[in-house]
């Protein structure tokens, strides 16, 4: 019997990637929802810029968790985009538009579709959002994604409110990872100043050697979860 099932968004590449790559539940069940494949997953090929594809997602939640038997639900939601890296008013318009959807709301969205089909099973659950000290900066050419990782880091205080005052073994939690060695740091560090003036120091943070490699933060993430945290928390992994 699969003792665990996991839901992952944006696991083909990066953070999401690499929490695949560390999974810690020996005869789990993964989903990988995002647009390719990535090894040990089942991949759902998925837009999840595109709210016509968010009701399918909704779906398989239901049909995953309909018979699901085992002890342990997990959903980590990964998928986001920096792109386009421009000044508001400056980029098309339609970029600017896949960015909002993507990093706002596609988390509340989904977030909101695990938890009515979470109704389905007794097993405790855990829902991991991957936050941004983003969240709490202003970085100058990332209005969509910093907008969205306050979104995020909101959504994660008041629903985790909502859930323990059900009383409800349903956990949401918001991380922080840092500084990581991703993707989405190269597309940073290609940024022209003049659309990202803060450009000069992620190139150097990536030349001292300052970007921590996705495995091992795929790992602290994994143990954050074994803590006892309180329902709604946001924090950033490199505090503790």
């Amino acid at each position: 019997m699969t003792r665990a099932l996991v839901f992952v968004t944006g696991g083909s590449s990066g953070i999401g990637r690499a929490m695949i790559d560390t999974l810690p539940f020996p005869d789990a069940r993964v989903l990988n929802f995002a647009r390719r494949s990535a090894p040990g997953s089942e991949h759902v090929a998925v837009d999840l810029a595109d709210p016509a594809q968010w009701q399918r997602v909704a779906a398989l939640f239901e049909s995953a968790l309909r018979d699901f038997a085992g002890d342990r639900v997990v959903f980590v939601h990964a998928a986001g985009t920096l792109t386009p890296i421009r000044f508001a008013g400056e980029g098309r318009a339609s970029d600017y538009q896949r960015n909002v959807l993507l990093n706002s709301a596609a988390p509340q969205v989904l977030g909101d579709a695990f938890l009515r089909a979470l109704r389905a099973t007794p097993a405790p659950a855990d829902l991991l959002f991957i936050g941004s000290g983003a969240s709490q900066s202003v970085y100058e050419g990332w209005s969509g994604y910093c907008a969205g990782k306050a979104a995020v880091d909101h959504w994660t205080r008041t629903v985790g409110a909502e859930q323990a005052r059900r009383g409800a073994r349903r956990r949401i939690l918001c991380v922080a990872p840092g500084v990581v060695a991703t993707p989405m740091q190269a597309e940073i560090r290609e940024t022209p100043p003049r659309d990202f003036p803060e450009v000069a120091r992620f190139l150097a943070l990536h030349d001292e050697g300052a970007l921590r490699e996705p495995s091992a933060v795929a790992r602290e993430l994994w143990a954050v979860l074994d803590r006892d945290l309180p329902n709604g928390s946001v924090l950033d992994i490199r505090s503790g």
